[in-house]
């Protein structure tokens, strides 16, 4: 078997209609700030994408930005002070956020939604939260494309986006607002996209960010996500019924439909990923933007594992094209090296 893709939370493959959108987008030669023809054949792939995008994110009448990435999103839309957080957030958002939120269990208590950042889906765990309404901002990268999401019903003002984790290029993000939120630049300089977000845009980026959007929707919409969900709990029984002392983080509560966060304590998490990566799977011991840190999981700590059990934990996580072959496969390849991990440790 060639090389099994597991990682879906920290990239999903490009789909074919985002290359394709990208593709043709390359051919376009205008600024999309000019005036010409050219011009705005180019801004005209951008509003195109826009519509795509706000249409998937239950987003109209919102303001989008594109942006870089959701880091950069993120950014835009906290760099003035005073929000908190969980200690579950993304680093993007904890960079700007204090996290001073409980989440024991991975459910967070909110107390004050109007200066607090609250993340729809963990990248880790997978555990979906409740979103209160009137809340400052939401994370809902890992959440857009999986399950049902609607900007203009989920109670925030703000949310940030990630094109890569749809299917979509990598590079390109953005934040929707309420309409007439205030929302002070940070790029400053031609004022592009309304001012908010100085820079010639990404306008290759940004058509395929929107066909990816536009695909995502239409797999959610026929119920792509459900057959994953199931993929997944057989993948977890296999695993559960070779080792009953795994904890599989979320079990009981709402996750997203392609998440597996689970650990053998004392069983340390990077050494598993490489082992798995040596055997030909792709997985990872937390999220992308900080898997390569050797230190315990700070999302497992705040829901109150211990060191060892958050140093211990490993993802897997799946999309649509991840077949029932490759799971099996994964698990058979697991349960070998846990059962040679277990007679080491007797």
């Amino acid at each position: 078997m060639s090389r099994v893709y597991l990682d879906w939370n920290a990239t999903a493959p490009l789909r074919p209609e985002a290359r394709a959108a990208m593709i043709a987008a390359m051919d376009v030669l205008g600024n999309p700030s000019s005036v010409h023809t050219e011009g705005r054949a180019a801004k005209g792939i951008i509003e195109k994408a826009r519509a795509q995008v706000a249409e998937a994110a239950g987003a109209a009448g919102a303001d989008m930005i594109f942006t870089s990435s959701a880091t950069e999103a993120a950014a835009l839309a906290l760099a003035e002070q005073g929000y908190q957080c969980a200690n579950i957030e993304h680093d993007c958002i904890s960079a700007w956020a204090t996290p001073t939120l409980d989440c024991q269990g991975g459910k967070v208590d909110v107390m004050s939604p109007a200066n607090t950042s609250l993340q729809i889906a963990n990248s880790e765990s997978g555990i979906i939260q409740d979103l209160p309404n009137d809340l400052a901002m939401t994370d809902a990268v890992q959440a857009f494309g999986k399950i049902p999401f609607a900007f203009n019903w989920c109670g925030a003002t703000r949310a940030i986006l990630s094109a890569h984790k749809i299917g979509g290029p990598k590079g390109i993000g953005a934040l929707i607002v309420k309409r007439g939120t205030d929302v002070p630049a940070q790029l400053k300089g031609g004022g592009q996209e309304m001012g908010r977000r100085s820079g010639t845009e990404n306008v290759i980026g940004i058509a395929g960010f929107g066909a990816a959007a536009q695909a995502a929707q239409r797999d959610l919409d026929a119920g792509v996500w459900d057959e994953v969900r199931a993929n997944r709990d057989a993948f977890e029984a296999m695993i559960q019924d070779a080792a009953p002392d795994v904890i599989i983080f979320g079990k009981d509560v709402s996750r997203l439909p392609n998440t597996s966060n689970f650990a053998i304590p004392g069983w340390k998490g990077e050494t598993q990923v490489m082992q798995m990566d040596l055997a030909g799977f792709a997985i990872s011991a937390g999220s992308a933007c900080s898997s390569g840190k050797v230190k315990a999981s700070r999302v497992l700590k705040a829901m109150g594992y211990d060191d060892i059990t958050a140093a211990s934990a490993i993802r897997v996580s799946i999309g649509p094209t991840t077949t029932k072959a490759e799971l099996t496969a994964f698990a058979d390849t697991w349960i070998e090296h846990y059962r040679r991990f277990k007679s080491k440790a007797a």
